[in-house]
């Protein structure tokens, strides 16, 4: 049986995101209708977050 994983060399290591909590309900799914930006900023601060763990040497 082939394996089919993924393998994250860094992926046991923390990232910090600092986002407001009104984002992180919105990344669990809340919806805010006033708000449809909420979770598209609150991905932004986390695919960043990544980046700049993954991308940058020596973190």
């Amino acid at each position: 049986m082939p394996n089919n994983s993924v393998q994250i060399p860094q992926g046991e290591e923390l990232i910090r995101v600092e986002m407001t909590v009104k984002e992180a309900l919105a990344l669990t799914g809340t919806k805010f209708n006033q708000n449809h930006k909420l979770e598209t900023d609150a991905i932004k601060k986390v695919k960043q977050s990544l980046e700049d763990k993954l991308l940058t040497p020596n973190h």
